[in-house]
């Protein structure tokens, strides 16, 4: 499988498919991670907040690093300097590896100063253990202030972007600042595969929802993060490079976007154990 990229900042070239890990634990993790890895992803994507990555590094130990892309991502109450440089050293001993190819701000944290978070990156990428720096659920206004504070790129932004929640005006200020956007929870954790030009075009080109979907993403210029513990499904997510959708079907998913979130809400439970902001 030949799998387009990227480029970022960094000079690094980043898969515009990676199988997203969220909520996948234990045995499950590994054997959906090994499927992945032999399905032809070299992209893999995960987060302290998974608690999976221990699973993910006894998996990639068995590859060569150089050919993997790996993401992991801090959480919102460890953003304060020396939160973040530990948090790091954490996620890289649990998963195996000297470095990460990109570290994400899993989400903006009012609380705690923007600037701590990103001096905390910054000397990351100093020291080698992050080749790229992104963010992931910032509006724009977030990330143009990620963008005016930041002494390394902010290389991504990843966010909630399907055909139900497309987000046009956050789209574009990623594509005028050189953001590659990528998107979390690209298949609507399932829902949008109720959506009946989804189904209508699925039938067309003998392919899944899922495939119809991501696609449709790709050709958006978007990166794919797709998650799936069906053996035949991860590998039919990834089989997405020898066909194509017409202009006029693209357009037509264009036309489904209702700004309807699957995770994504305005509000937030800020006192949960894992992702909250203690009092």
């Amino acid at each position: 499988m030949t799998v387009p990229t990227k480029p970022l900042p960094g000079g690094d070239e980043l898969p515009t498919i990676g199988f997203g890990t969220w909520e996948l634990e234990g045995e499950t993790a590994r054997e959906s991670v090994e499927t992945a890895l032999e399905a032809g992803y070299t992209h893999i994507d995960t987060a302290e907040g998974y608690m999976n990555e221990a699973e993910i590094g006894e998996v990639i130990a068995d590859y060569d690093r150089d050919d993997l892309f790996l993401t992991s991502k801090v959480l919102p109450k460890n953003l304060h300097y020396g939160d973040v440089i530990a948090s790091c050293e954490e996620s890289l001993e649990r998963l195996g590896t000297d470095y990460l190819d990109l570290y994400l701000i899993h989400w903006p944290n009012p609380a705690i100063s923007l600037r701590e978070t990103l001096d905390a990156m910054a000397t990351l990428h100093e020291e080698g253990l992050v080749r790229n720096v992104g963010v992931s659920n910032f509006s724009a206004y977030q990330l143009s202030a990620a963008q005016h504070v930041a002494d390394v790129p902010i290389a991504v932004n990843q966010i909630e972007f399907h055909p139900w929640l497309q987000r046009p005006d956050l789209v574009e200020y990623c594509r005028e600042t050189d953001t590659v956007v990528e998107a979390a929870a690209p298949l609507a954790r399932t829902d949008v595969f109720e959506d009946e030009v989804v189904q209508e075009l699925a039938d067309e080109y003998d392919k899944s929802p899922a495939q119809i979907v991501l696609r449709w993403a790709i050709d958006r210029d978007v990166v794919v993060l797709p998650r799936s513990t069906t053996p035949d499904h991860i590998r039919a997510n990834a089989d997405l490079f020898d066909w194509e959708l017409s202009e006029a079907d693209r357009r037509r998913l264009d036309q489904r976007d209702r700004n309807q979130p699957v995770y994504d809400f305005p509000a937030r439970d800020w006192n949960d154990d894992v992702w909250g902001i203690p009092q």
